[in-house]
């Protein structure tokens, strides 16, 4: 079930320095709206997830509306937002008694599929 398969228009954003486990509840919150209401949600919220996230929806919308011209941007929702993990970068953290710990920096992809309103139940 990938993204290659469904019909739509997508984009995507690969090595986002944000913890997928901070982004999936802002995705949460505008996943199957519309554009303009995700869009408006998302630039209201303060998390960089959402401000990242943000940029993803309005180039899926962007794409879309490239790919067709008779496409309108009240038109479009969000059929699908995918938030995988990336690869972690793996830091050093000083401890006492010459010991150490190692600092997970997780990394993001976000995949955002958008779709007409007209196939939204199918």
């Amino acid at each position: 079930m990938g993204l290659e398969s469904k019909k739509g228009y997508r984009a995507i954003a690969k090595y986002l320095m944000v913890s997928p486990s901070k982004v999936r509840p802002v995705a949460d919150l505008v996943r199957r709206k519309t554009y303009t209401e995700a869009v408006a949600v998302l630039e209201a919220m303060p998390q960089k997830g959402a401000g990242m996230l943000n940029k993803v929806v309005k180039s899926a919308v962007a794409n879309a509306l490239v790919q067709n011209k008779k496409l309108d941007e009240e038109m479009l929702y969000l059929k699908e937002i995918r938030i995988d993990e990336g690869p972690r970068l793996k830091r050093v953290w000083a401890r006492s008694h010459g010991k150490r710990d190692i600092l997970l920096k997780r990394m993001s992809h976000i995949s955002v599929v958008v779709d007409e309103i007209a196939s939204m139940g199918e």
